[in-house]
């Protein structure tokens, strides 16, 4: 499994991230603190050295209190903290059905600061802009960056939910790293920032690479989830957009018996022998899924393999959940 490249930077990781959100919130109950840092612990173990977080990632715990994504982030790395890349965000407040941004350079620095008490670090690897703040400008925003690393109080920045102009402008002040998109086989949106990233040596980092579970073939529109959890809402799970999808999960169970893989192993590989700027994170709190998700680095399709799929999707239409 050959390791890849973070932007320009010294920094080089295995092909598949850990999404460490579920830990802490979107699938109903926040995981047992201590569970969860074991887990993520034994994720090392397997092979994972790009953690996932954010400052906004919490959830509530089953006796009532705050889950803090961070704070079971920072405990689960400290005894291979070196050895791990920790990615972090600021900008956004959860505000039930929206999100409130602050991009502002005294609400990044106070959100950087609580980021690396919570994480327990020095410094933070990747900083992203979780989300475009529109009273913000990018030139701002990157003039921060800029003199954070500078003061060593980060190694490198990105942005997630970016656009090519917004991406430009803030490159142009401090080179970007890193973006962090929603990318699927049936969310594919962004595929338009392909040129720039390879244009400017930018590492497109995918969260929701499976469609938040749909593309693994382990749930349907008959699944039940947790109350709390947000896919019992996401289109995809719902019978009209099940449907839609049918048709894609028959090519991925096929290819996945051909390749003797599974159909979360094929989603992944997808994108990561497409381009080899392309880090997947994917999550889950189990620990056999976490394996079998980093697996999917070893999995190779072809280019024509890839052409192939890439033709069929765009005869495919799909309803999914394109978040908020």
């Amino acid at each position: 499994m050959q390791k890849r490249r973070l932007g320009k930077t010294n920094m080089y990781v295995n092909p598949v991230g850990l999404g460490c959100m579920g830990f802490s919130h979107a699938y109903g109950i926040a995981e047992d603190r201590d569970t969860a840092i074991q887990t993520m612990k034994k994720a090392h173990a397997l092979g994972y050295d790009f953690y996932d977080t954010a400052e906004c990632y919490t959830g509530e715990n089953a006796d009532g209190s705050i889950s803090y994504n961070e704070e079971l982030v920072g405990a689960a790395i400290q005894d291979f903290r070196d050895e791990v890349i920790v990615a972090t965000k600021f900008g956004v407040e959860h505000k039930g059905d929206h999100l409130e941004l602050d991009s502002s350079p005294a609400a990044i620095r106070k959100s950087l600061e609580g980021s690396l008490k919570r994480l327990n670090v020095d410094s933070i690897d990747l900083y992203y802009q979780h989300r475009i703040d529109p009273k913000v400008e990018p030139e701002v925003v990157a003039g921060v960056m800029k003199e954070l690393i500078t003061e060593g109080k980060i190694k490198a920045w990105g942005i997630s939910e970016v656009n090519e102009d917004y991406l430009r402008r803030a490159h142009a002040i401090c080179p970007v790293t890193a973006i962090q998109n929603r990318y699927s086989m049936i969310a594919r949106w962004h595929e338009n920032l392909f040129d720039v990233c390879e244009e400017l040596g930018i590492t497109y980092v995918a969260f929701s690479p499976m469609a938040n579970g749909l593309l693994t073939g382990q749930f349907s529109n008959q699944t039940k989830f947790p109350e709390g959890d947000f896919r019992n809402k996401m289109p995809q799970y719902q019978e009209e957009g099940f449907q839609k999808a049918q048709a894609l999960l028959e090519i991925l169970k096929d290819l996945a018996n051909k390749k003797n893989a599974t159909m979360a192993q094929i989603s992944l590989a997808w994108m990561i022998c497409k381009k080899d700027f392309i880090i997947p994170i994917p999550g889950s709190r189990k620990l056999s899924r976490l394996e079998e998700n980093f697996q999917a680095g070893n999995v190779t399709l072809t280019k024509e393999e890839i052409q192939s799929i890439d033709d069929k999707l765009e005869t495919m239409e799909f309803d999914v959940f394109g978040g908020h």
